[in-house]
């Protein structure tokens, strides 16, 4: 990291705090959903795609000690308007077709984005990212065979999913950013490998056969008046209150010896 800019070493830290915070709270929503999954089988899928999303998050956190960031803080420490993950996690999903829309495509666009890291200069990253990218093979598998299951089940299962993932799609394609200088600089420091467009692009591409299965569309170009960079938000507040306790651990804490 020694030989980038400040300007694209802040624009690294606060994109790695993003996709940290961000597993950190798609792992709690898998997770609210282990006891309330239509099958037992689906539930333990769950519990099994929670885990792996939390232990990305604890592999970005502790990658952030390269930019002199206390990391225990970061993940136990901080209140709800300090937390950089995907704005369309802050409340848990109130039902499954919404849990899905969850795995099915925001999961999937933050696979868009470490897929850019594959080739990233910063070596830490790069490191990471394929073992990632691997457990990430049966989160796309299981939102693609809900998606499908529910768009040929009832007319109102096949309705809700398809309200659910236009309004997932919609978010992510807006949390991807604009184009930007901040976003450029990352690209020509080789930390990540493309711009907010083309990524866009590829999460549309990678998106379109499960929204023509419900008849669903992306939606209009994100509009980004009010869009934080640094956070990839427009919303100013973050996980409801419930949630942060929970991501926290503040009932547990008081338990961990020094």
């Amino acid at each position: 990291m020694a030989d980038l800019t400040d300007a694209v070493r802040g624009a690294t830290r606060d994109l790695i705090l993003v996709m940290a915070d961000s597993k950190r709270l798609l792992g709690m929503r898998y997770a609210g959903w282990i006891l309330g999954a239509p099958e037992l089988e689906t539930g333990i899928a769950c519990a099994s795609m929670a885990q792996d999303e939390w232990g990305h998050g604890r592999l970005l956190y502790a990658l952030l000690r390269d930019f002199g960031e206390d990391t225990d803080r970061l993940e136990h420490g901080r209140e709800a308007g300090e937390y950089a993950s995907v704005e369309h996690l802050d409340r848990a999903p109130a039902s499954w077709p919404e849990l899905i829309a969850l795995n099915a495509f925001v999961d999937t666009a933050l696979s868009v984005q470490f897929e850019a890291f594959r080739e990233s200069a910063w070596i830490p990253l790069r490191q990471r990212v394929e073992k990632m990218l691997e457990e990430e093979r049966f989160h796309t598998a299981h939102g693609a065979a809900w998606i499908r299951r529910l768009a040929t089940g009832s007319d109102d299962a096949r309705a809700a999913m398809r309200t659910a993932a236009e309004l997932a799609v919609a978010a992510m394609l807006e949390w991807f950013g604009p184009q930007s200088g901040r976003a450029a600089d990352l690209v020509s420091f080789d930390v990540a490998d493309a711009m907010p467009d083309e990524l866009r692009s590829r999460y549309l591409d990678r998106s379109r056969p499960l929204l023509h299965a419900l008849g669903a569309e992306p939606g209009a170009a994100p509009d980004f008046d009010g869009f934080d960079e640094s956070r990839r938000r427009s919303s100013t507040a973050g996980p409801d209150e419930q949630t942060l306790r929970q991501v926290r651990g503040d009932k547990n804490r008081a338990f961990l010896m020094d």
